[in-house]
């Protein structure tokens, strides 16, 4: 059963969560993973917790 972790800034909506769990869904089962056996876990992180080069995302918006 694979887990994917997905780590990405806040600010998605169900909507868009919900499209790329399909999507990705759908790669695991081309390769022969049942589809309810596939896990997939959101982590929305605040800007001010993510950088880039030394520098915080949070200072670029």
């Amino acid at each position: 059963m694979p887990v994917i972790i997905v780590e990405m800034w806040q600010g998605r909506t169900m909507e868009q969560k919900k499209q790329l769990a399909q999507g990705i869904t759908n790669e695991f089962v081309k390769i022969g993973v049942l589809c309810d056996q596939v896990q997939i876990i959101f982590k929305d992180n605040p800007r001010q917790n993510w950088a880039t080069g030394g520098k915080l995302a949070a200072e670029d918006a």
